[in-house]
């Protein structure tokens, strides 16, 4: 109703996935910021947004975006902690390569196109998923971190030994691109999405094209994620999430619903890794690490536990960070080498020499200090402490803030 966007006059509408008139004009700008506007450098002032450097890295916050939306509907919505996601990108990754790569004698590989090994790599994960769940389902908290955090060490043993399908430690192999073909069909594909190609006369990177096709991926699976929030299922996994006795006493099967939001999950984690692995184009097995697995309950946990919304914030605070600390560290670097009073204050922050003691070092190995990588994990075990101290909604915590607060302005109630 006009002026009193909180009164709903039906369950239908309250439960509608955009259930304003803001929120849908505000998703139809993001859609038309996202698809159009930047990709093809229409922003004044962020037009280096749609560079090929900055095109891969909204590429990459998509495919993270994915793997974490499958982690909030396992921890988020299930209540189940899961340090697992990197085992079960693994899984998708390498059942993508297995199908999808070229057939040769030193690596698996049956050359299948993009339409068998994407789907085929979520639901072999979500397979695996289902394998794991009855040992998961009998533990919770504390507990189930651990079983799952067994998962990648076992993965990381497995796929550095399996070396016809990995390629082996340090070496890696080649997945299969982004491409479209028939079955079978020889010469050029259908549709290639990393070449340079010319659309309604407009000049289209092979980046670009990609960006694009993982930016719409990406919104079939926050729609769906969204969803299952809203169905009996979703119900369930956040009646076990908030007292799982309570919910069995009154009638929800916990086993069966913890074991649906684990092949959920798994589904979204295998998907990733294989359009990670594609993305990337070369992968090693070190790459499926417990470190992998960090960064996505960073996101979760930065982002804001249980929102689609906060998920996406922080897949994109968390994968952008490192490219800004860099930026920002050769920018420091330049600074400090300059003269005046903020070439001494950049000075102190970073160190260019042997004899120059700063926080950052811009020559790792030859200067004290730490490096990007090294200052990146301080920056993550701090931020995950000062969201849990003091926002543990995280970033859509504080978007929550804002907005009541020019819903409540000027007036504090």
């Amino acid at each position: 109703m006009r002026g009193r966007p909180l009164l709903y006059t039906s369950y239908e509408d309250e439960q509608a996935l955009l259930p304003t008139w803001t929120k849908r004009i505000a998703v139809a700008v993001l859609l038309g910021f996202l698809v159009i506007l930047i990709p093809f450098q229409l922003v004044p002032g962020f037009r280096f947004l749609g560079e090929g450097d900055w095109m891969t890295l909204l590429g990459l916050v998509a495919i993270f975006a994915i793997g974490a939306l499958g982690l909030h509907i396992l921890t988020g919505l299930g209540g189940q902690v899961s340090l697992g996601q990197a085992f079960f990108m693994g899984v998708g990754a390498y059942t993508a390569a297995a199908l999808g790569g070229p057939s040769g004698k030193a690596l698996l590989g049956l050359g299948l196109p993009m339409w068998v090994w994407l789907p085929a790599a979520g639901l072999v994960a979500a397979f695996v998923g289902v394998l794991v769940a009855p040992t998961a389902v009998r533990v919770r908290g504390i507990y189930l971190a651990i079983v799952t955090l067994g998962l990648v060490f076992v993965g990381q043993w497995l796929w550095i030994n399996w070396v016809s399908l990995t390629g082996g430690s340090q070496s890696g192999r080649r997945f299969p691109n982004f491409e479209f073909r028939l079955w079978g069909e020889e010469g050029d594909p259908i549709v290639d999405l990393t070449a340079d190609s010319v659309w309604f006369g407009v000049d289209v990177s092979g980046e670009v094209k990609t960006y694009l096709f993982l930016i719409v991926l990406l919104i079939v699976f926050a729609v769906v994620a969204k969803n299952i929030q809203r169905t009996r299922s979703g119900r369930a996994f956040m009646a076990i999430r908030d007292r799982d006795v309570a919910a069995e006493v009154m009638g929800v099967a916990e086993a069966r619903n913890k074991a649906l939001a684990f092949a959920i999950s798994s589904f979204y984690a295998g998907v990733c890794g294989a359009l990670w692995g594609s993305f990337i184009g070369l992968l090693i097995p070190e790459s499926f690490s417990l470190f992998l697995s960090i960064q996505f309950l960073a996101i979760l946990l930065i982002g804001g536990v249980g929102t689609v919304t906060g998920t996406l914030l922080g897949a994109t605070f968390v994968t952008l960070l490192p490219r800004l600390v860099r930026d920002f560290t050769e920018l420091l670097g330049d600074t400090a080498q300059g003269d005046g009073l903020f070439a001494g204050i950049a000075d102190i922050f970073v160190s260019t020499g042997l004899d120059d003691f700063g926080l950052i070092s811009t020559l790792p190995g030859t200067s004290p200090g730490f490096t990007v990588f090294q200052f990146n994990l301080i920056l993550y075990g701090v931020l995950l402490i000062v969201f849990l101290v003091f926002e543990p909604l995280g970033l859509y915590g504080i978007w929550i803030r804002i907005k009541n607060y020019w819903r409540s302005w000027p007036f504090s109630y």
